[in-house]
């Protein structure tokens, strides 16, 4: 049985900057969390709060969960990811993910095309940077170095990083979740990082992580709702789950549609659908089934929760990536570590 260790999963900011954000991870830091996460959507970057919040803490690893990659090139990701790293003393985790079409496309301005190849790209430059052996080339397709395309002058050379990075070997994890590119994910990086995983059902995995270097890490996102009614403490996973599922995609593609169709509930993504296209919420979340939510989750009485903690520690996830108040972090921090 493996050792979890526990995430301080902070998400994106709302409409307004959150004000509690630098005390959680301190407390985190204090309780032995091993991580703390900010993720970018299209409102506030996820450097920025990350680069905030190091400066506050001392030993908590620092992760980005998850860069998109269309919002920066990949050296200027890996130009920030160097900084982090030699600013907080080694603790930077970098995490990418290509975000989704309607996000890349009609935020960002830019094709959703191949982005298995885009990401394949995107890692192997931000490696060569860190590694700084030589000056940056690419021959792909979507990121090519020196650039000699259309509106080129022509003078573009190969440069080395003035900067020399801290870490050659600074992880690298990828939010992935068809199964291509979570098969990609642990052949090219050092950690993944699912949206939804269930300990119980280890197959829908199992293959794709077949040749994962040694150490690979997985840091799954476990949403927690300590709560004696266990109807109540699953409505909020519910909900979630009802409002992604259901919106967060076009009705043509919505990777966590798919993802929970693979996981063994097809047809209840298929209504959950149907019935947010038709603006009937409610009848959304309470289509979600109940085994699904509290697969991907910790929920109900403290009892119940310690006891599939154990399930969690029985499965390939070596962290869990928790979001909540200072209570729930040092109940958490009592139960797993």
């Amino acid at each position: 049985m493996a050792k979890l260790s526990l995430g301080l999963q902070l998400g994106y900011w709302g409409a307004q900057p959150p004000t509690n954000h630098v005390e959680l991870a301190q407390e985190a830091e204090r309780l032995g969390f091993d991580s703390v996460w900010t993720a970018e959507s299209y409102g506030n970057d996820c450097f920025t709060p990350l680069a905030w919040i190091g400066a506050r803490t001392s030993t908590i690893r620092l992760g980005t969960s998850v860069a998109q990659l269309s919002a920066r090139t990949p050296t200027a990701c890996a130009m920030a990811a160097l900084a982090m790293d030699h600013l907080s003393g080694g603790r930077m985790i970098l995490g990418l993910g290509v975000s989704g079409p309607q996000v890349v496309e009609g935020w960002y301005g830019q094709p959703y095309t191949k982005p298995l190849t885009r990401t394949r790209e995107y890692v192997e430059i931000v490696r060569k940077v860190l590694a700084r052996k030589e000056p940056v080339t690419s021959d792909g397709e979507f990121y090519p170095l020196p650039y000699n395309g259309p509106g080129s002058w022509g003078m573009g050379k190969p440069i080395k990083s003035i900067t020399h990075p801290l870490r050659a070997d600074l992880p690298i994890f990828i939010g992935a979740e068809g199964p291509k590119n979570v098969a990609q994910t642990a052949q090219i990086a050092d950690g993944w990082l699912p949206l939804y995983y269930s300990p119980y059902r280890q197959e829908v995995y199992a293959d794709q992580l077949v040749g994962a270097k040694q150490g690979f890490e997985i840091a799954a996102l476990t949403l927690v709702n300590v709560n004696d009614d266990l109807a109540q403490a699953l409505y909020p996973v519910k909900a979630m789950l009802g409002f992604y599922v259901g919106g967060m995609g076009s009705s043509k593609r919505n990777f966590h549609k798919e993802l929970m169709a693979r996981m063994g509930f097809e047809d209840e993504a298929e209504e959950i659908q149907r019935l947010f296209f038709e603006g009937k919420r409610e009848e959304a979340i309470a289509m979600v089934p109940d085994q699904f939510a509290d697969e991907i989750s910790l929920s109900g009485p403290p009892d119940r929760i310690r006891e599939r903690i154990r399930d969690w520690e029985n499965s390939p996830v070596t962290t869990l990536l928790i979001h909540g108040d200072i209570g729930l972090l040092r109940t958490m921090a009592e139960w797993v570590l």
